[in-house]
């Protein structure tokens, strides 16, 4: 393993990570402020082999902001509908209004990557996607969004091991589909369809930035860092609030609380 890998791969101590975990969110609210009061347009897209740790750095982006501003935006199966449609067609309703901030758990990237190495696109289909892609950003950021990508980097053997946690935690358990299976045994065509992807959509002016995640904390860190440096926000002063003296009682009486069905108490049986 090279220097950079290990680096890569070295854990971060908890409490240090908790720190600046802490602290990335706070400027990440900072972030959104600034992204409403302007009316700025951010999209950030989070793309990945399965287990890549993706969903769980979208989750610490995501925790201080207010859902009102930002959104994850994580698509299902296309409908028979949207199948006959223009490929980027349903992502573009979800793209971002003024003020908004839109962060993409995969996305139009799924033709360049599942659909192509599982057969679920024409190899025509995919030709074009690669050559129509790299036009959509670039329409994209000269309308004025500010997108960033990130590609989740993670080893082989440390895919099989997440597989293997989930396997054997039944509050992930639904995380591991056939789907994730197949990422295992085709794990070279995987990287054959990410490396031509790279080659056609890592554009001046939509590049990609490649997270190494075999460490997930330092995978969180890194990423969350990146994307504030890459972002010209400043800190909006929030407005003066003062909380108002209650007024007096006006004879107010609470109905009795047996009029009332309450959920049992069952944490009193831990408290003892």
């Amino acid at each position: 393993m090279g220097d950079a890998k290990k680096r890569a791969a070295a854990k971060v101590p908890r409490a240090a990570y908790e720190r600046e975990l802490l602290r990335l969110q706070t400027e990440l609210v900072k972030l959104q402020e600034w992204v409403r009061v302007e009316g700025v347009r951010l999209v950030v897209v989070f793309e990945g082999r399965d287990a890549a740790g993706k969903g769980g750095t979208i989750k610490r982006v995501a925790e201080h902001l207010n859902p009102r501003v930002a959104r994850t935006v994580a698509l299902p199966k296309p409908t028979e509908r949207e199948r006959g449609q223009w490929y980027f067609q349903r992502y573009i309703e979800h793209l971002p209004a003024a003020g908004e901030i839109a962060l993409f758990d995969r996305s139009w990237y799924n033709r360049a990557g599942v659909e192509q190495v599982m057969g679920f696109c024409t190899k025509e289909e995919h030709q074009r996607f690669l050559h129509q892609c790299p036009i959509f950003e670039r329409m994209l950021v000269e309308d004025g969004i500010l997108l960033r990508k990130y590609w989740f980097s993670v080893s082989d053997a440390e895919q099989e091991q997440r597989f293997r946690r989930r396997l054997d935690d039944p509050t992930r358990r639904w995380k591991l589909s056939p789907m994730d299976l197949e990422s295992i045994t085709r794990w070279e065509a995987y990287s054959r369809a990410k490396d031509e992807m790279m080659v056609h959509t890592d554009i001046p002016e939509a590049p990609w930035y490649v997270v190494e995640s075999d460490n997930k904390r330092r995978a969180r860190l890194n990423m969350m860092a990146h994307l504030l440096s890459s972002v010209p926000y400043r800190e909006v002063p929030p407005p003066v609030i003062e909380i108002p003296a209650r007024p007096p009682s006006t004879g107010y009486v609470r109905p009795p609380r047996d009029l009332q069905t309450y959920v049992p108490d069952h944490a009193a049986g831990l408290a003892s």
